[in-house]
């Protein structure tokens, strides 16, 4: 029997997947490159080497996927484009924690707050979409997402506060920032990752996708 194959266009599956694991290596691999220990992730961005050039890529890559991805709603394209545009705004602006504000700080938290926001956003989205399924695999989907959207909503609520109260939690805790953002970014790399349909325990037969490029024929 000849088997042939054909090309398939990367679907959002493999989108999801793929944001996932950036996001999930983005704080890690910063601080792991970082000559010094640093306070926030966009910190490394005043490091040089390897540190600065994977802060600016993993961020520019996270921002370029979300602007590609389109999900199952008009709401869900417009929130992509818009976490994808707050993605590039906190590359851009870049802020050292403990300086004086500026006004590279002000663009900098408020596009991490709005690309968190979206993001929680998304993790409200999915738990919806598969409490509505109703099988097991789906309910256990929802938890997790629901578990990271408490996660990154907490994140906010704390570096806000932090920062809203002069850096008072982060006096006592200089690294608060880093392990914020650490947290959120993993949350939000899990839930994509539950998202793209590659884990077999929590996926259905049925929902399973293939997630190489190429498909039988």
């Amino acid at each position: 029997m000849k088997v042939s194959f054909k090309l398939k266009e990367i679907d959002d599956h493999v989108l999801k997947l793929i944001v996932g694991l950036v996001a999930l290596s983005l704080a890690n691999v910063t601080a792991w490159l970082s000559h010094d220990i640093i306070g926030s992730i966009s910190a490394s961005y005043y490091e040089d080497g390897w540190a600065r050039d994977f802060f600016i890529g993993f961020l520019f890559a996270i921002s370029s996927f979300l602007f590609a991805y389109n999900g199952d709603s008009v709401a869900e394209m417009i929130l992509s484009k818009i976490a994808a545009l707050a993605a590039v705004g906190v590359v851009l602006f870049p802020c050292r924690c403990g300086q004086t504000p500026n006004i590279t700080t002000y663009v900098h938290f408020t596009s991490a707050a709005i690309m968190f926001v979206v993001l929680a956003g998304f993790c409200s989205i999915f738990y919806r979409r598969a409490q509505a399924k109703g099988h097991r695999q789906a309910r256990w989907r929802s938890y997790i997402y629901a578990a990271c959207a408490i996660t990154i909503i907490l994140v906010i609520a704390v570096l806000g506060i932090d920062n809203f109260s002069g850096q008072h939690l982060g006096s006592k805790l200089p690294r608060l920032t880093l392990y914020g953002e650490w947290a959120g970014l993993v949350a939000f790399g899990i839930s994509w990752l539950v998202a793209s349909r590659a884990i077999p325990f929590i996926t259905a037969p049925h929902e399973r996708v293939s997630l190489l490029p190429v498909s039988a024929s």
